[in-house]
């Protein structure tokens, strides 16, 4: 394998995903993305938008080729081996992905509980804090039906972004270009990019996907069995 792909953050290595059921495989897929990018994808579909999502996390496996995160092959990975890498990804889940049950706050907290060492108290408190940067008075409390779809995309944006996750995958929400989040979730991005971690876009409004004031690094569309790299931005 070429030596860029074992140093991405992510990499595809001949992959070919399978983003529809009853359907062909992509094509091969050969990309590698370095410490700070910012890719923003085109996905299609809802489908195709979480299927890709699964595969880069390590939850779908390629039918052919391979996939790396943090130059380890997800196929090669045991599962508490895959689940503890899996702790180094924050992901937003379209719609957010709620468990009933359990309150806000620990829905919100409990990836970070659960695959580090930090207590409880201390991360509820990073968790206020950026609970008011995407919006929020505070660490939402309560049960997840009790808040709105924009109060519940501005949580899942900081379940996403909590701790210091080496990569971001952010699935299609329309609350993300929402008055205020979206200048919000670029400055959390930031930060991420800064600690040398990517953060991953899948949209499927063509609002985000033309406004140039994104500091994407690399654009990819999803187009039928393809995964197509557009022209690099800077």
């Amino acid at each position: 394998m070429h030596v860029a792909k074992m140093t991405a953050t992510l990499a595809f290595d001949g992959a070919r995903l399978d983003l529809v059921p009853g359907l062909p495989a992509t094509r091969a897929v050969d990309l590698a993305f370095a410490p700070g990018d910012f890719v923003l994808c085109d996905a299609g579909d809802e489908g195709r938008c979480r299927a890709f999502a699964d595969a880069v996390a390590g939850i779908a496996l390629p039918a052919d080729g391979r996939i790396l995160f943090l130059g380890r092959d997800w196929a090669r990975l045991g599962p508490d081996d895959a689940n503890a890498l899996r702790g180094r990804i924050g992901r937003l889940v379209g719609q957010g992905a709620w468990i009933g049950d359990l309150s806000m706050e620990d829905n919100v907290l409990v990836q970070q509980l659960h695959h580090t060492r930090r207590d409880a108290p201390a991360l509820a408190a990073d968790a206020a804090r950026m609970a008011r940067h995407f919006g929020l008075p505070g660490l939402p409390v309560g049960m997840p039906s009790a808040f709105s779809a924009a109060d519940l995309g501005r949580a899942a944006l900081v379940r996403a972004f909590l701790g210091r996750p080496r990569m971001v995958i952010l699935e299609h929400d329309p609350q993300l270009s929402e008055p205020g989040v979206l200048e919000a979730l670029v400055d959390a991005a930031r930060s991420v990019r800064e600690r040398g971690g990517i953060v991953v876009w899948l949209t499927l409004d063509p609002r985000i996907w033309d406004d140039a004031s994104l500091p994407a690094t690399r654009r990819l569309r999803i187009i039928g069995g393809e995964i197509r790299e557009e022209a690099r931005t800077t």
